[in-house]
């Protein structure tokens, strides 16, 4: 969106997450240019980590971590987090709640601890994560420490965006996909089911990841009021795989957006008839925005899902 290049053009990556006025401005203003239902704050998953001494850095290759943790002295020497040390994104959260309309929700989010731990053990993006599998696999004592870090802050984070307003929260497991579903129930599964039990009652959690059409029911099991699902899955089977017990939201391809907007308007018909109009589907992509997409496309997707699921 040209509104957030005109900001990113006077502020960093980094500033731009730890200026709240500016955090809340990017916010709002996607929510209303978009025309969406429900505004996300703008924030970064790896925010956490940054103030555990790991040398957070943002390039134009991704984030670094210039202090990666390797072993179980690794994880000894992360530091604590101060109570205190992602105020501003609670203030960002409160700032746009204030700026919103009441009828647009505001959901805060936070890395989930298993993609936490990925960036802290590869330092970075990984193709095939075998510094992280072989973390989890070589030092139980270790790996357990870890997610019990990872999952006290995050809890912290997560309830500190709640008190400040956002009405949801989402938790993006971006890469666990990557763990067969023995490993995630094992070394997984339990520090996240402990992570969504402590965070604020009656505050719906969105538990996300993607390449997860093996541990749907794994994740289920872990947590959550909706479930996320990518594109590699048809919704209707997944849905139904998780006996409709809980919400799902998803799953158009991302890349669709480039596509012509009959083709969009084709694809979107077909989700919907997925889901059937059962109660309960978040309609989303099923990841995020990518870069270079025309944001007329986006505007329209939105328009089309609102025309095809309106009640009549």
């Amino acid at each position: 969106m040209p509104e957030y290049r005109a900001v990113r053009d006077r502020l960093g990556f980094l500033e731009l997450c730890k200026t709240p006025d500016a955090a809340a401005e990017v916010t709002v203003t996607a929510a209303r240019r978009l025309g969406v239902d429900a505004a996300i704050i703008f924030a970064d998953i790896l925010l956490v980590l940054e103030p555990m001494g790991v040398g957070l850095a943002y390039t134009d290759e991704g984030p670094r971590l210039g202090h990666p943790v390797r072993d179980g002295a690794g994880v000894d020497r992360l530091a604590e987090v101060p109570a205190d040390a992602l105020a501003y994104v609670a203030e960002a959260v409160g700032l746009a709640r204030r700026a919103l309309p009441s009828t647009v929700p505001l959901i805060g989010f936070a890395g989930a601890p298993f993609t936490l731990a990925t960036y802290l053990i590869e330092g970075g993006p990984s193709a095939d994560f075998l510094r992280t599998k072989r973390f989890l696999r070589d030092d139980a004592g270790a790996w357990d420490a870890l997610m019990d870090r990872l999952v006290r802050v995050t809890a912290d984070h997560l309830n500190a965006q709640i008190d400040a307003g956002a009405q949801a929260v989402q938790l993006f497991d971006s890469w666990v996909g990557t763990l067969s579903p023995t490993e995630y129930r094992a070394r997984v599964l339990p520090h996240v089911r402990r992570l969504i039990g402590a965070l604020r009652p009656d505050v719906p959690v969105i538990h996300f990841g993607t390449g997860t059409s093996g541990l749907l029911e794994a994740m289920r099991a872990a947590g959550g009021d909706v479930i996320g699902l990518d594109w590699r899955v048809d919704l209707d089977a997944a849905w139904a795989r998780l006996d409709h017990a809980v919400a799902v939201q998803g799953n158009l391809d991302p890349t669709v957006l480039f596509a012509s907007p009959a083709e969009i308007r084709r694809q979107v018909t077909d989700l919907l008839g997925r889901a059937a109009g059962r109660p309960g589907h978040v309609f989303n992509l099923g990841h995020g925005v990518l870069p270079g997409t025309p944001v007329d496309h986006v505007r329209r997707l939105v328009d089309d899902v609102h025309e095809l699921s309106a009640v009549r």
